[in-house]
């Protein structure tokens, strides 16, 4: 057993970030607990924060540690997303209540794209129950968690078998097709911009699936969470009226380059309460909205 001390660039807060666990993982008073595949055997990692703010991990192998690094997003300082956005009407205060949070990602690319293929059109309630139905069915565990599927798992099975396991056909043979012809692990070193390009051109796949690929499976914070149901929720009390999905990503434009983080902050400042009243919404919506055409504009110009 071995224990390693790391300490995350920027601010971070694991209470914040780990919050919701699933058929890989879980968090407990404060101690992040996976399981990983480590050269064919299974292998526990945990982790948790010190009052200091270094993450503590203990395990069997540095691999482990690795997972942790990248898992947490340990290295991925967004300090710049925290000072650019700490005074913006919509996001601002989100950004100062919650300023340690970071998305989990996912230990496998092909686990993202399961969840973005069983998350499109239900309730997440529904789609965590999917995804862990699948999950317990493709991988070994290791007291009481799962290693993550990668796309050699997913690929044994027949968009009939995921059909019984949860999953729409349409969506089972998106996840089916991609796993059997795609090198998902090998996004990790195209751009964002490209992996999205290239996801988009398959059929059962949106820009909310794209967004989860690319902000859960592989750490960017270009794209996220796009059209979810919790931003149209958001945009309707914005606006006091019933929203399209494509609608809301004018919500996200004016973020820019940190649209993908930007996506979750708005999502989590909603339900926790952060995002001000109905008229401070309102108000809200038409700065980003005049940023939003600046940008436009001086795009344009140049």
């Amino acid at each position: 057993m071995i224990q390693a001390e790391l300490r995350p660039r920027g601010p971070y807060s694991l209470r914040a970030s780990a919050r919701h666990g699933d058929a890989t993982r879980s968090t407990f008073e404060g101690v992040y607990r996976a399981t990983i595949d480590v050269d064919g055997s299974l292998e526990p990692v945990r982790a948790w924060q010190r009052p200091d703010g270094v993450i503590c991990v203990r395990s069997e192998s540095d691999a482990a540690v690795e997972h942790v690094r990248f898992v947490l997003g340990l290295e991925d300082d967004h300090s710049e997303f925290i000072a650019r956005f700490a005074h913006d009407k919509l996001l601002g205060k989100t950004t100062r209540v919650l300023r340690g949070l970071r998305p989990l990602r996912t230990a496998t690319v092909a686990h993202a794209l399961l969840r973005a293929v069983a998350g499109q059109l239900i309730t997440a309630r529904r789609a965590r129950e999917i995804e862990r139905t699948v999950i317990r069915a493709v991988t070994p565990s290791l007291d009481g968690l799962h290693r993550a599927p990668t796309a050699a798992d997913l690929a044994r099975f027949s968009p009939a078998k995921l059909r019984s396991l949860g999953l729409g056909m349409r969506r089972a043979d998106a996840l089916v097709r991609l796993c059997r012809s795609l090198d998902l692990e090998g996004l990790k070193h195209m751009r964002t911009e490209a992996v999205a390009a290239r996801l988009e051109r398959e059929r059962g796949l949106g820009p909310w699936s794209v967004g989860v690929v690319c902000l859960e499976g592989l750490g960017r914070y270009e794209r996220g969470l796009a059209r979810d149901l919790g931003l149209v929720k958001l945009a309707a009390a914005l606006w006091g009226r019933w929203v399209e999905p494509e609608e809301t990503d004018e919500l996200l434009a004016p973020y820019g380059e940190w649209a993908g983080l930007a996506s979750v902050y708005l999502l989590a400042g909603y339900h926790q309460g952060l995002v001000g009243n109905a008229l401070g919404l309102r108000d809200a919506h038409r700065d980003s909205r005049r940023r939003a055409d600046r940008r436009v504009a001086d795009r344009r110009a140049a």
